[in-house]
């Protein structure tokens, strides 16, 4: 038995775990694809939910106000959610906004839902 013949039935095993390395990276950019806009989307929700709350106190905005802006955003930013999703609290000047909604994703061979629960604050000076 000579080297070469070692070798030669070695080489099925690498390009096996070549293969198998190749599905599940491609498997990874696969979800990234589909869960990154999500997760930018939410990111950007919250950040204008972190805005609106700040000049909610300086506008003397009501709660239906607040909420009603919030949808607006949310619609822009294609979050899912409905006005009763969004609790507000503004008194004496420190306004709260929490929000809880889910995202599907659909991954063809599982449904994964992604829970958010973003909250904003200005507590007043």
């Amino acid at each position: 038995m000579c080297a070469y013949s070692v070798r030669r039935g070695q080489l099925g095993a690498g390009r096996l775990k070549t293969i198998i390395w190749l599905a599940i990276m491609a498997g990874a950019v696969y979800v990234a694809i589909l869960v990154v806009p999500i997760l930018v989307n939410e990111y950007q929700f919250q950040d204008a939910m972190q805005t609106t709350a700040r000049f909610a106190t300086v506008s003397r905005q009501s709660p239906d106000d607040i909420r009603a802006a919030v949808v607006k955003q949310a619609k822009a930013d294609d979050i899912p959610i409905q006005p009763q999703d969004i609790r507000v609290e503004n008194e004496a000047g420190n306004v709260r906004i929490q929000v809880d909604y889910s995202v599907t994703v659909d991954l063809h061979v599982y449904q994964w839902t992604l829970n958010f629960h973003p909250t904003a604050t200005n507590n007043a000076l």
